[in-house]
């Protein structure tokens, strides 16, 4: 058994430690960002961190009402001084797991030279290079990531980030559906596992992974974890808008992995029908309201109960990681230390 999967399977456990953590710090985080003052949140991160950083973003403006971006770390390095417009009365906010990445610790230490942007780390690493620069720090050593490639940190980072969103516009519903899918979690992955290798196993040589809102930036965290892990072209889109050019690399080789809502049924369900015309796959996902059939996709997933849109990634970014990992068992390749890339950038 792969540290990899271990950690994959043991998201949930430590899913529940990080709702607690982030319930008993709720008063902390919310004083931090009222007693700042700012006019707008800025997520910065890299790779992975990127992708959550984006659905971050989102969260934000959608449930705070507050204005939000989302920077890539290395993009903030080589171009703040462009950027101070938006980061001009900003409160700076950085999910990382080591807290070592090169290029957001020297952009947070760019930004305080500078005396910009008060920073809040949230790092899964205690003591790390930018929780000890950071305004406040958020520490979940529970979720670290033992292997190269990020799977349980994501799944709880994530998590962290929605529910700051949720804390900030005192949206009780999402932090109530967060519990439901955490406890949900344990017989989620057994119920749905085996479904998945199935569905997953067979020659697809590229991978489209396909969300909207909130989860489109983990759609773009399922493609890293199809490339790092599988070494698979992965590539993540808005649900419709893959009719606006890349459905032309759709074909028989192609695994497709939607994120459906029950919202504009018939459009989705004419798209996926579409897509299965054109020879490809389909591991369709929603919650028990989206009313999923085989008539959707090649494999429908759905959860046990109803969750708020945001909270629907939570098990969402369960599928491409059992994908990633089950074609790299195929495939013979060590999914733990994938050749070329390693834990976290140091410049």
């Amino acid at each position: 058994m792969s540290l990899t999967y271990e950690e994959i399977k043991s998201q949930y456990s430590a899913l529940q430690q990080t709702y607690d953590y982030m319930l008993t710090n709720r008063t902390v985080i919310t004083d931090f960002f009222h007693s700042q003052g700012k006019r707008s949140v800025t997520f910065i991160g890299c790779g992975s961190s990127f992708t959550l950083s984006e659905a971050a973003a989102f969260s934000v403006r959608l449930r705070a009402g507050i204005p939000a971006s989302a920077l890539a770390g290395g993009d903030l390095l080589l171009n703040a001084a462009d950027y101070a417009p938006l980061l001009q009365d900003t409160l700076l906010v950085a999910p990382s797991r080591s807290g070592s990445t090169s290029e957001i610790v020297e952009s947070v230490r760019l930004l305080k030279t500078s005396g910009e942007a008060p920073i809040l780390a949230i790092s899964c690493v205690d003591g790390s290079t930018l929780s000890e620069i950071a305004d406040l720090t958020l520490s979940l050593p529970w979720a670290f990531d033992h292997s190269v490639c990020q799977t349980r940190t994501v799944t709880n980072l994530y998590t962290a980030n929605l529910m700051i969103a949720a804390f900030l516009g005192n949206d009780e519903s999402v932090l109530a559906d967060i519990a439901a899918a955490i406890t949900q979690g344990e017989a989620y992955m057994t119920r749905v596992e085996s479904a998945i290798r199935e569905a997953s196993d067979y020659g697809w040589t590229n991978a489209v992974l396909l969300a909207d809102g909130e989860l489109n930036g983990l759609a773009a965290e399922g493609a890293i974890a199809l490339t790092e892990i599988a070494k698979m072209q992965a590539h993540a889109f808005h649900v419709l808008d893959v009719r606006h050019g890349p459905m032309v690399t759709v074909g028989p080789e192609t695994l497709v992995i939607a994120h459906l809502t029950s919202a504009g049924s018939e459009h989705q369900r004419k798209l996926m029908q579409d897509i299965r015309a054109r020879g490809a796959k389909v591991i369709a996902f929603g919650d028990a309201a989206a009313n999923l059939s085989a008539d959707d996709a090649d494999l429908a997933i759905m959860t046990e109960s109803e969750l708020k849109l945001p909270v629907q990634g939570i098990p969402f970014l369960f599928i491409p990681q059992i994908v990633a990992l089950s074609s790299a068992e195929r495939q013979g390749i060590n999914p733990d230390e994938p050749d070329g890339l390693t834990a976290w950038v140091k410049l």
